[in-house]
């Protein structure tokens, strides 16, 4: 019998085969991104002293306000991405290392990104 390896323990993997290589410094910290069926985060961390310096999700107050529906949709991200650029932007961080923990570049995943380019972070 064939075991079928559930979705989430395959990006599980790619994850961690990815962070083998990215890692935050504390010039450029990695932004991850962590999505759910009903919302999305994203953190910026400085992973030589294991520290987030900023992070925003659709549960903040200052995003919750400006969803119109649900938080697991592309606008939704797009509004994460930009609140979470402006905060790191005032945190004096301005070029980060995207990491998408094993997830597609594809969807929320690229609107949060794109949404974060736009806001003035480079990456």
């Amino acid at each position: 019998m064939i075991k079928k390896q559930d979705r989430n323990k395959a990006r599980r993997k790619r994850q961690l085969r990815v962070r083998k290589t990215v890692h935050g410094t504390p010039e450029r910290p990695r932004l991850n991104v962590f999505r759910s069926n009903q919302n999305i985060y994203a953190q910026v961390i400085d992973d030589t002293v294991g520290r987030t310096l900023v992070s925003a999700s659709t549960l903040d107050p200052e995003v919750k306000g400006r969803l119109e529906g649900s938080g697991g949709n592309k606008a939704a991200a797009a509004i994460v991405g930009e609140v979470v650029a402006k905060r790191a932007l005032a945190a004096g961080v301005t070029k980060v290392v995207f990491d998408r923990a094993g997830y597609l570049y594809h969807g929320r995943v690229a609107a949060l990104a794109e949404a974060a380019r736009e806001a003035g972070l480079e990456f």
